[in-house]
């Protein structure tokens, strides 16, 4: 993904932040308080300042009740029925190794959704919450091997292993390597 196109939705997601942040009414103290990240971050992936982390966003989809799915999607354009490979929206978190691919067409009105995500060797993301409570998730290892914490339990997942769980609280993705991984992630809001 090229540079030019990063930062087009950089903006724009930065501008969709800034939009539902004032559509409560709230400042950006009070955004703060609501989502554990400092004013000074919130207030650069705002601008465009800064390209926000897949753990920033999932703290801003929470205090916002949306999947990063949705608030992805609605950075998009209008929705469509089918989306093909080369136009499917893909987003980097370069800083801890996370791509991931809105494989399904977007559309806020529907509950479930289909991400690829590709973490590198040694990638470790932590989520200290789901971006929706109860939020259904279906991870399906389709390369590599992923080791998934869910309420303190780590489940190991190689290559064609499936693992369906709840969220309520924390969560982990760790790739352990020696390579990479390559995930399919059906997501279900409740």
């Amino acid at each position: 993904m090229g540079n030019e196109v990063e930062d087009a939705v950089d903006v724009r997601l930065g501008a969709r932040l800034a939009e539902l942040r004032a559509e409560r009414g709230w400042s950006l103290g009070e955004l703060a308080e609501r989502s554990g990240v400092s004013r000074s971050t919130l207030s650069r992936a705002e601008r465009a300042e800064t390209s926000p982390t897949a753990s920033l966003l999932n703290r801003l989809c929470g205090v916002y009740g949306r999947t990063m799915s949705q608030l992805l999607s609605e950075v998009e354009g209008e929705p469509v029925l089918l989306v093909r490979a080369a136009d499917q929206a893909i987003w980097e978190d370069e800083a801890s190794g996370f791509v991931r691919r809105s494989v399904s067409p977007p559309h806020t009105g529907m509950r479930g959704e289909l991400v690829e995500g590709r973490l590198a060797a040694g990638a470790d993301i932590a989520y200290d919450r789901p971006p929706v409570p109860g939020l259904e998730q279906h991870i399906w290892v389709l390369d590599g091997a992923l080791a998934v914490t869910a309420q303190d339990v780590e489940h190991r997942l190689e290559a064609g292993d499936c693992l369906r769980l709840r969220v309520w609280g924390p969560t982990r993705f760790r790739c352990p390597g020696p390579e990479g991984v390559r995930y399919a992630l059906a997501v279900v809001r409740p």
